[in-house]
C-alpha cells in the first residue's frame, strides 16, 4: 500500500534534508518530484494542483522553528496537508441514535460489497456490541445470497433468508420487519451491482433508499483502490445519483500507488470511513487520514500498531512470556507464541511498516516472503515436538531429532539448523533479560568480549553506513533471514 508513492516521497526530500532554512529555491525541485509522484499515482490532477500550491504556501511563510531540522518541519507541513486532503479525522458510522440503523452496501459488481458487508457485521458486532442483521438484497446475482450466509456463518451473525424473487425494495421492508421482531439494531443491506453504472441500477438504488427514507440509512459505497481514478469517478456518479454518506475502499493492500484514496474524499466531499485490507473477515480498519499520512511520510503509524496488539495478543499468554523472559528463561513454546502473535497481527511487512523509519529499511529488504515462509517452517517443526521438549529443547537427542524431522517432513538438517537457531535466540534474549535488571550491556551471540560485533558463519554481511545486504544461502532456512 502506497510503496510507490512514499519512495517517491523519500527521494523528493533528498533535496530539502540538511539546508539551513526553507526557501523557494530550496523546496522547488522536491515540489516538482511531488507533483510528478502524486501524478504517477494516479492523484486526481485538481487535487495534485491545490495539495503542491497549499504545501509551498505554508512552507515558505513557515518560520523554522528553533531546534527543528528545516527538513523535518517540511515533511510534518506534507504530512498535515496530506491528512487535510483525505479528511480532518475518521469519520465512523453514528451508531448511537435510537432505533434501528440501516446501512446499505452499494457500488459496482467485482468491488468486494458482499465480503465487506461480512467483515462490517463482524467489526459492529465485535466493537460496538451491537445486535447485527446481514439482508442479502442482490436479486441478479443469486449466488451472492449464499456467499453472504457463508459469512454470517463463520462470523456468528444472522442473515436473513430473503426471498429474491421480490423487488429489492419489498426484501428490504420485510427485512427491517424482522429485524425489528427479533430486537437487531443494525440492518447490513448487500445490494446488487453492474459492471457499469446504468439507470435501472441507479434506479433501483433509490426506491430501496426511499423506503428507508424514515430510518435515515446510511449508504456506504465500495470502491476497489486498484482502479485508482476510476473509482473516484464511480463514487462521485453514485454520490450524485443515490446520495452516499461513506467510502469503503476495497482492496487497499493490494493498492502499491494510493490515487483513490489521496483524491475521492477532496473530489466527492464524501468521508472515506473504513479501508479493506485483505480476505480475512477481521482484515477492516477504520481510515484514518493521519496515520495513513504518517504511513506514507515513513513516519509510522504507532497507533494503529498498539490497536492490533490489543486485539490480537492474549494476555494471559503474554504475562507468562514475560514471566519467563524476567527469569531469564525462554522456552521453544514462547517463541511459537511469538510467531502466532505476529501472524495473528498481519504480515511482517504490514506491521514493519507501522515502525517509523523502516519504510526505507524494507526497500533495501525488498520481498519478506521467503523470511515469513522460513516462519512457517518453524512452526511445522514446533508442531513435532512434545511438550517436554518445548520447554526444555536440550533433551533432544538423535532418536528424538529423526522422529521430530520425520513428523514435520523435514531432514534433520532442517531441525538441528532450528534448534541452533533458537540456541542464539535464547542467548540473545537471556542477555536481554540481565540488561533489564541492570546488568550491563548483555554479551549477544556473535559478538566479542570488547571488539562489538563480529562477522559468524552464515551472519549478514555489513554494508557501509550500517546497511545490511541479504545472503544468498542456500542452506535449509535460506535467504539470510534466519
Amino acid at each position: 500500500m502506497f510503496d510507490i508513492l512514499s519512495e517517491k516521497f523519500s527521494n523528493a526530500f533528498k533535496y530539502v534534508q540538511g539546508k539551513s532554512k526553507i526557501s523557494e529555491e530550496n523546496i522547488e525541485e522536491t515540489l516538482k518530484e511531488v507533483r510528478t509522484a502524486l501524478l504517477e499515482a494516479d492523484v486526481n490532477f485538481k487535487v495534485v494542483k491545490e495539495f503542491v500550491a497549499a504545501v509551498k504556501e505554508k512552507a515558505i511563510g513557515e518560520k523554522v522553528i528553533k531546534g527543528v531540522n528545516p527538513g523535518e518541519q517540511f515533511v510534518k507541513i506534507m504530512h498535515d496537508e496530506l491528512a487535510k486532503i483525505m479528511g480532518d479525522a475518521n469519520e465512523e458510522i453514528n451508531l448511537e441514535r435510537p432505533g434501528i440503523v440501516p446501512i446499505l452496501i452499494v457500488g459496482l459488481n467485482g468491488q468486494g460489497k458482499t465480503t465487506f458487508s461480512g467483515k462490517l457485521a463482524l467489526h459492529l458486532k465485535s466493537k460496538k456490541k451491537k445486535d447485527v442483521l446481514l439482508v442479502p438484497a442482490d436479486t441478479f446475482r443469486p449466488a451472492a445470497k449464499a456467499q453472504l450466509q457463508t459469512l454470517a456463518k463463520q462470523i456468528d451473525v444472522e442473515c436473513y433468508d430473503s426471498d429474491l424473487s421480490l423487488h429489492p425494495k419489498d426484501i428490504v421492508l420485510k427485512a427491517i420487519e424482522y429485524a425489528q421482531k427479533l430486537h437487531k439494531n443494525i440492518v447490513i443491506i448487500d445490494t446488487a451491482g453492474r459492471l457499469h453504472v446504468d439507470e435501472e441500477l441507479m434506479g433501483q438504488l433509490k426506491e430501496v433508499k426511499q423506503a428507508l427514507d424514515s430510518f435515515k440509512p446510511e449508504v456506504l459505497m465500495v470502491a476497489d483502490a486498484m482502479t485508482g481514478q476510476e473509482a473516484v469517478n464511480v463514487s462521485k456518479t453514485f454520490h450524485e445519483a443515490i446520495g452516499v454518506t461513506g467510502i469503503v475502499l476495497s482492496k487497499m493492500d493490494s493498492d502499491a500507488k494510493g490515487g483513490a484514496a489521496l483524491s475521492i474524499r477532496h473530489v466527492t466531499g464524501v468521508p472515506i470511513r473504513y479501508v479493506s485490507m485483505g480476505e480475512k473477515m477481521k482484515d477492516l480498519e477504520l481510515f484514518h487520514p493521519d496515520r495513513l499520512a504518517k504511513r506514507i511520510l515513513d513516519m509510522g503509524d504507532v497507533l494503529s500498531l498498539v490497536e492490533k496488539a490489543q486485539e490480537n495478543i492474549n494476555e494471559s499468554d503474554a504475562e507468562s512470556m514475560m514471566n519467563n523472559f524476567q527469569k531469564g528463561k525462554f522456552t521453544v513454546d514462547d517463541f511459537l507464541k511469538q510467531m502466532e502473535m505476529m501472524s495473528s497481527m498481519g504480515s511482517m511487512t504490514s506491521i514493519l511498516k507501522m515502525i517509523p523509519g523502516m519504510g526505507g529499511m524494507l526497500r533495501q529488504l525488498g520481498d519478506l516472503s521467503p523470511a515469513e515462509n522460513e516462519m512457517k517452517k518453524m512452526k511445522v517443526i514446533i508442531s513435532s515436538m512434545t511438550k517436554e521438549e518445548r520447554q526444555n529443547y536440550k533433551v533432544i537427542k538423535e532418536s528424538r531429532l529423526k522422529r521430530i524431522a520425520s513428523g514435520s517432513g523435514s531432514t534433520t538438517e532442517a531441525v538441528n539448523d532450528f534448534l541452533g537457531k533458537f540456541k542464539q535466540m535464547e542467548q540473545m534474549m537471556g542477555g536481554l533479560s540481565s540488561m533489564m535488571k541492570g546488568g550491563g550491556m548483555p554479551s549477544f551471540p556473535g559478538m566479542g568480549p570488547q571488539k562489538g560485533f563480529r562477522q559468524e558463519a552464515g551472519a549478514m554481511p555489513q554494508l557501509p553506513g550500517g546497511k545490511q545486504k541479504k545472503k544468498d544461502s542456500k542452506g535449509p532456512w535460506g535467504k539470510g533471514y534466519f
